[in-house]
């Protein structure tokens, strides 16, 4: 089915206009839908911490008004006459990317996500010279390349985590070979993206510990999400202990933080991967790396096909974010809370209920 917009659609949202942090109710116009555009009524959109730096400017390259939100996920409306992947009525999402060159090696190998040319799902410029806005707001336009498909046994709030949350922790344990039944896999930080990794690892049939700052946060990584065991880093009898024993670990946490005991917790030729992003650069020990052949490496979100299959699996297994649902007015309150890190763990905002355009 084809019913194609000619021209820029008014779309309703929230927006930063400056750092300051603050968001209110913003009016713009969506990009012009073409061929192979999908455009879609959101329904729910995610908010990553990525969302609060940016909104800050924390990472310098912010443009306002910033529409943030690149976990997106809703209903079709429109699909352009090209579109061949999704109908009116589907469910869909758009994660973190809603453009790339489509030809360079990266793209060839389905890996959008490191392209050079990639373009954000908000604060960039599309194609035509538009500014991208994201999903914060009522509806959506993307080319169909850089829409998924949401399985119908995932509801939509708790599976829009995933298009971030979920690829930046799943991508990393199949890239890295951490995905190996008897596996022994650490995860530091139990927030947005921690909770997630600990449950596509435990999908994967690897052995989990949760490392944490937190002792308070122990029944919750194992009893709840079903972590194997939990060390607490500033203990350091625990720590010691468990010298050697790990085959990699996802680090997730965004604030600065030592590098040094995560890595005398691997073993020879483990893998310490890093998935948060600190605004300051971190101490990195190199001695220790030689004794052992150890590893220190980065992986962000992935590219499309693999976020499909990350999708698939999480229905699959049943793997769903830990979310808290919020109208959009409470959107401020939000983020303040999760600047405290005060969300178990994810929270989402109900566009779909609670967000009315202003007459």
């Amino acid at each position: 089915m084809s019913n194609e917009q000619e021209h820029p659609r008014k779309a309703f949202g929230w927006a930063a206009r400056d750092s300051s942090g603050v968001l209110s109710p913003f009016s713009f116009s969506r990009r012009e839908s073409g061929e192979k555009d999908v455009t879609f009524k959101v329904l729910y959109c995610g908010i990553c911490h990525s969302d609060l730096h940016m909104v800050k400017n924390e990472w310098g390259f912010s443009t306002y008004p910033l529409v943030p939100g690149h976990e997106i996920v809703g209903e079709v409306t429109e699909v352009g006459s090209n579109v061949q992947k999704f109908k009116v009525g589907d469910k869909v999402g758009v994660g973190c990317i809603v453009g790339a060159c489509r030809s360079c090696d990266s793209c060839t190998d389905h890996l959008e996500n490191y392209c050079p040319k990639q373009i954000l799902t908000y604060s960039a410029k599309y194609y035509d010279g538009t500014t991208t806005y994201g999903g914060y707001s009522d509806i959506m336009v993307a080319d169909e390349h850089f829409v998924l498909r949401i399985p119908d046994n995932l509801p939509l709030d708790c599976a829009a985590p995933l298009l971030c949350a979920g690829i930046t922790t799943y991508s990393p344990l199949r890239y890295f070979g951490l995905d190996k039944p008897g596996m022994h896999v650490g995860v530091v930080g139990l927030g947005g993206l921690g909770h997630v990794a600990v449950k596509f690892a435990k999908a994967m049939g690897v052995k989990v510990t949760v490392i944490s700052t937190s002792p308070n946060k122990e029944e919750e990584a194992v009893k709840h999400l079903g972590a194997d065991s939990f060390l607490v880093s500033r203990d350091q009898d625990q720590m010691q202990a468990a010298i050697g024993t790990m085959d990699g670990i996802i680090d997730t946490v965004s604030a600065q933080h030592p590098l040094l005991p995560l890595i005398g917790l691997l073993k020879s030729h483990g893998k310490l991967v890093m998935v948060g992003a600190p605004e300051k650069p971190l101490e990195l020990p190199v001695f220790p790396l030689l004794m052992g052949r150890k590893m220190v490496a980065g992986s962000g979100i992935g590219g499309m096909k693999e976020t499909q299959e990350m999708i698939n699996f999480a229905a699959k297994h049943n793997i769903t974010a830990d979310i808290e649902v919020i109208p959009i007015d409470y959107l401020n309150t939000a983020m303040e809370r999760l600047a405290k890190a005060d969300v178990r763990y994810r929270f989402v905002i109900d566009i779909g209920n609670t967000l009315k355009a202003r007459s």
